[in-house]
């Protein structure tokens, strides 16, 4: 029988252990904040190309060659550095000639040679691509503007996600009747990064032209930040 009785107070206590620790939250207010912050992209890139089309597969390649190295050439000369230069993609297609009632025929060729260029210089970024417009591109997939380092904007927008918090906190709490006590919890939640800013297509262009620079933007990008915070209520 004393061991029935230990048991049940052993019971008790610690369901009036969880009931203390649950009882603040009954006097709490958990709202969702959100907060935003404004960075400069310090980093850009953009995909440029060359495409041939000649009858036979070996001249198609040949004069692409020739227009790539003449491309990358005027690049490096410019300033860009090996590292801040890479291939991407190399393609060769047929050109075929469809009639109604007989097989494909081959007609030519066409290569196609893109690049990716990098670089930290954003003032640079219309410079160079209007310097790889004249070298002979004739294909570009558009100009994105990044910020490198993740961590950039992040103490002022976790600001603005807790001022946002308590905020509508301070708005539930008079509905009800109360006033605000402090904060007694707080979880980060999802950083929400836009994508690169990306410019339009530039259409293929045959005819060589002088160099100008592109007039291009950088901007600034807009990076979000989300924090859920519980208040106690007096």
């Amino acid at each position: 029988m004393k061991r029935i009785v230990f048991a049940a107070s052993l019971t008790l206590i610690a369901m009036s252990a969880f009931a203390q620790t649950m009882a603040p939250l009954a006097d709490s207010v958990t709202v969702f904040g959100t907060g935003h912050a404004n960075v400069t992209p310090d980093r850009f890139s953009f995909s440029v190309g060359v495409q041939t089309v000649s009858p036979t597969v070996e001249d198609a390649v040949a004069e692409n060659n020739r227009r790539v190295a003449s491309v990358i050439a005027a690049l490096k000369k410019a300033g860009a550095q090996d590292r801040d230069i890479q291939t991407s993609q190399f393609t060769i297609y047929p050109q075929q000639d469809y009639q109604q009632g007989k097989m494909p025929r081959i007609v030519g060729y066409q290569v196609s040679n893109n690049i990716n260029v990098r670089s930290e210089k954003v003032s640079e970024a219309g410079r160079l691509l209007g310097i790889a417009v004249a070298a002979g591109v004739n294909q570009s997939s558009g100009i994105n503007f990044e910020v490198s380092d993740p961590a950039r904007g992040r103490d002022e927008g976790l600001s603005a996600a807790f001022n946002d918090a308590r905020a509508k906190a301070s708005l539930l709490a008079k509905a009800a009747g109360r006033t605000l006590g402090p904060a007694i919890a707080i979880t980060e939640g999802t950083q929400h990064t836009p994508p690169p800013i990306a410019l339009g297509r530039v259409a293929a262009m045959e005819a060589r032209v002088e160099a100008q620079d592109v007039p291009v933007e950088s901007g600034t990008q807009q990076v979000s930040y989300t924090v859920t915070v519980t208040f106690a209520l007096r």
